[in-house]
């Protein structure tokens, strides 16, 4: 009988003090799960420590151990979307090298695909502990504005952690877009889906790549990806602003026609100016948002650039 295969994607960006743990924690995997073959797929985004090395050196001792390494840093969701395109497994797994996603989940999580009728199996944390407060409080604002505003539903603490059957994987790399936003993709192509929750995990080793500005960004092009909401937001503001406007010109007619009450004071008018202009700029920066996204779309450059695979170094 033919075993399945799985095909474990993990992305790396500088993680080479905590690539032997990860490796260590996945053969531990390998011999519990006696039933499956696993291949390791490592994609290099362009780290600037031994990374490279790292994974050279485990490709040349295991056989299993794949790696794509790229030209320069393109992103953890170009890292991603060259994994599942380059992988060959029946089913996908998408994992932290940082061990933040338990490895010791996948056999849970397999089995529910194979025996329980799932497509994928996602994970989310129930707890941020370990987390500054102030951005675990954004986390959760974020989750629940895009849920808001977009009709893809997106769960609240979900991770990039996920296991997926060849059917999902196939259709995730059927949308090509240059902008991408992974969590939303998942949602979009839809399928049937089963939720592991988990408690927050510190990372093994080494330091977060996410800094809040990052996180800040990442959530922007989330909200972008997937709802044009924003848009028709900045269209109510000014039309709210017309009709103050408005009112305010026939409150000014009516004081100084019945009250003789005449028009003074330039600090008031100044501030009138500066609200209005800031709101202008605010909804023009939320259009320039979607017209920047639309013209890199269009440009149609690669997701990413390969510089070295394992086939080069074996």
């Amino acid at each position: 009988m033919k075993k399945d295969k799985i095909s474990i994607i993990v992305p790396c960006y500088n993680e080479e003090q905590a690539l032997p743990y990860f490796y260590n924690e996945v053969i531990k995997l390998q011999k519990e799960m006696k039933n499956v073959n696993f291949e390791y797929l490592f994609i290099n985004d362009g780290s600037k420590d031994n990374t490279l090395n790292v994974l050279r050196e485990l490709s040349k001792k295991d056989k299993k151990v794949r790696y794509i390494s790229f030209s320069r840093n393109f992103g953890k969701e170009a890292a991603i979307y060259a994994g599942l395109e380059n992988s060959t497994g029946d089913y996908v797994a998408v994992m932290d090298a940082d061990l933040q996603d338990p490895p010791s989940l996948l056999p849970q999580m397999y089995d529910s695909i194979k025996n329980e009728g799932y497509d994928s199996v996602g994970t989310r944390r129930v707890t941020r502990k370990g987390e500054p407060p102030i951005r675990s409080f954004f986390a959760r604002m974020f989750y629940k504005i895009i849920n808001k505003l977009s009709k893809v539903e997106m769960v609240d603490g979900a991770r990039d952690y996920r296991l997926m059957s060849r059917q999902v994987v196939d259709s995730i790399i059927s949308l090509k877009e240059y902008n991408r936003y992974s969590k939303g993709l998942f949602s979009f192509v839809g399928f049937n889906t089963k939720w592991i929750e988990f408690e927050n995990v510190e990372r093994v080793a080494g330091e977060t790549k996410w800094s809040f500005w990052k996180l800040f960004l990442y959530a922007i092009e989330g909200i972008i990806a997937f709802s044009t909401a924003p848009l028709a937001i900045a269209s109510i503001i000014g039309i709210i602003f017309c009709i103050v406007s408005m009112l305010m010109i026939l409150i000014i007619i009516v004081k100084t026609l019945v009250f003789g009450d005449p028009v003074s004071g330039w600090p008031s008018m100044m501030c009138v100016i500066f609200l209005v202009g800031g709101i202008q700029l605010f909804c023009m920066g939320i259009i320039g948002q979607y017209l920047s996204k639309t013209y890199l779309e269009t440009k149609k450059r690669p997701i990413y650039i390969i510089k070295e695979t394992e086939d080069r170094n074996r």
